[in-house]
């Protein structure tokens, strides 16, 4: 099955079902069909050919999801990014993809027009102030379908960039038949019934908002764009389109759930909930219950390179848990080490902490970077995929995720997970949020650090040192020797922390000091 077929047998089943909506806009199945059709011609008019790379610099609007379905027609692969690239950072997509076509918007036109410079590259512009000798997106649409071509489930459907929280970000392609099965999979995953309506928020250069995108026509389901995130317009989106199932990160539902404090409105119709992309914590995940009483609660850990790694259904029965493998997937727990290759038969024992990996013989698993042989070597040994991640297995042989290999602090000798100091603070009540780093220390190697977002500014160190103190999940060298208070805590766009730059802010502040 090709994502192509998916579609057009959408638009078989329920020719007239919402497929996408963006504010006034509104295409059923049969429209999209069609419209993907026509944009599929233009592109082939453009010279797009089967495998060319068409990087997509457009937020979540109708356009982006028609120029998405057009590429699987004719066996283009869509290359989305990052809507806040600098030029740089563009440029670097483009050469590493070697892209073929760019489109483009208002908010991405400075730096796709500065990453083209001097570069002989078709340019399509999405919305009424072209730039001059630029083609209309609106202009790709009057080609007609266009010549059919052979696309088959092992060819490329798609190449999405990494967040990079170090370094370069890497490109992952994925083919047909991993977007296939990982739309199928999310379907059950998540429990999907037929005319189920999302909210399209999660940026498409993203794996959650792809599978966000790409699970609606199984069920033939309704893709609710919001280009920009906001609270408060989500919360309408919620109301007048009767949203019936979220999928975003624990930001977004933080977001939510304080909205809905200030305004209460009627989000009945939600009644599935998943997050994945960071941890939630467990006063969140109470909080969500509290707001939307969903049926379905859902921790989805995965990644872009593999999709699914673990589910955990019902997670507020079990704040923080993972869960068992996904639909596809098995997994491991191995000795951690940034100092050797780990083989994946360095498994810890039951309840031990180590690095987890994932089978690579998933449908939804990649099958390498895009000219990253150094990253392959690194991530990809003996048909497994080492994810960085810290984790163990509880008595009932579920998942807890706690924190990355990387991260790990170790202080006296002894080893720290970030995550676990964490989940303590974010336990008092004056805590919005929190992260954990370890900072350099002459006798200890390491000491525990915590940023801290605070509701109350009188709440002080010792007021979250006694906290730890007195917390029966914490062992007390474990607690932070340092509170440094913020107003933000630096994320990625999925919602991960990002350590490294507040241990950058931590070694300016010792080297200014010396």
């Amino acid at each position: 099955m090709t994502l192509a077929q998916m579609l057009e047998r959408a638009a078989l089943r329920r020719p007239v079902s919402d497929a996408v909506i963006d504010g006034t806009r509104r295409l059923t199945y049969s429209q999209l069909k069609q419209q993907a059709m026509a944009c599929g011609g233009g592109l082939v008019q453009l010279g797009v050919r089967k495998r060319d790379r068409v990087v997509i610099a457009v937020k979540n609007r109708l356009e982006h999801v028609i120029a998405y379905w057009a590429l699987q027609r004719i066996g283009g692969v869509a290359t989305p990014v990052n809507f806040r690239f600098s030029a740089g950072e563009m440029r670097y997509v483009l050469e590493d993809s070697g892209a073929s076509v760019v489109i483009f918007e208002s908010g991405t036109k400075e730096a796709v027009l500065e990453a083209t410079r001097g570069r002989s590259i078709p340019l399509v512009f999405v919305g009424d102030d072209a730039p001059g000798g630029v083609l209309k997106f609106s202009e790709l649409l009057t080609e007609g379908a266009g010549p059919d071509v052979e696309v088959r489930e092992e060819d490329l459907s798609l190449i999405l960039y990494t967040s990079g929280t170090t370094g370069r970000p890497k490109g992952v392609p994925r083919t047909h038949k991993n977007h296939h099965m990982g739309a199928l999979a999310h379907v059950i995953q998540c429990h999907y019934e037929w005319e189920e309506r999302t909210l399209g928020v999660m940026p498409l250069y993203h794996t959650m908002g792809i599978h966000s995108l790409t699970s609606m026509p199984v069920v033939n389901g309704c893709f609710v764009c919001q280009p920009e995130w906001n609270a408060e317009i989500a919360l309408r989106l919620i109301t007048e389109e009767r949203i019936s199932a979220l999928y975003l990160i624990p930001t977004l539902f933080y977001d939510l759930v304080q909205a809905l404090k200030e305004t209460p409105v009627d989000v009945s119709a939600v009644r599935k909930l998943a997050y994945a992309g960071a941890p939630m914590l467990a006063h969140l995940t109470q909080a969500c219950v509290e707001a939307f009483r969903p049926t379905v609660f859902v921790n989805h850990y995965g990644s872009t390179e593999v999709y699914t790694f673990s589910i955990r259904p019902n997670v507020h029965v079990k704040p923080g848990c993972a869960g068992y493998p996904g639909v596809h997937s098995a997994l491991r727990i191995v000795v951690p080490s940034t100092e050797r290759p780990i083989r994946p038969d360095e498994v810890v024992p039951q309840g031990g902490k180590g690095e987890i990996i994932v089978r690579l013989d998933s449908d939804e698993a990649f099958a390498g970077y895009w000219n990253r042989p150094d990253a392959d070597a690194k991530a990809l040994r003996d048909g497994w995929y080492f994810t960085g991640d810290m984790g163990y297995l509880d008595a009932d042989g579920e998942l807890y995720v706690s924190g990355r290999v990387d991260d790990m602090i170790i202080s006296g000798g002894e080893n720290i997970h970030p995550v676990e100091v964490e989940e303590v603070l974010a336990r008092h009540p004056q805590v919005l949020d929190v992260a954990v780093v370890g900072e350099p220390d002459e006798k200890w190697g390491e000491k525990v650090v915590a940023f801290v977002v605070r509701a109350d500014p009188m709440v002080d160190s010792e007021a979250l040192d006694r906290h730890c103190r007195e917390s029966a999940d914490l062992a007390n060298f474990k607690r932070p020797r340092r509170f440094v208070f913020v107003t933000e805590i630096p994320k990625t766009p999925s919602g991960k922390i990002l350590r490294r730059v507040l241990r950058e802010r931590l070694r300016t502040e010792i080297q200014q000091a010396t």
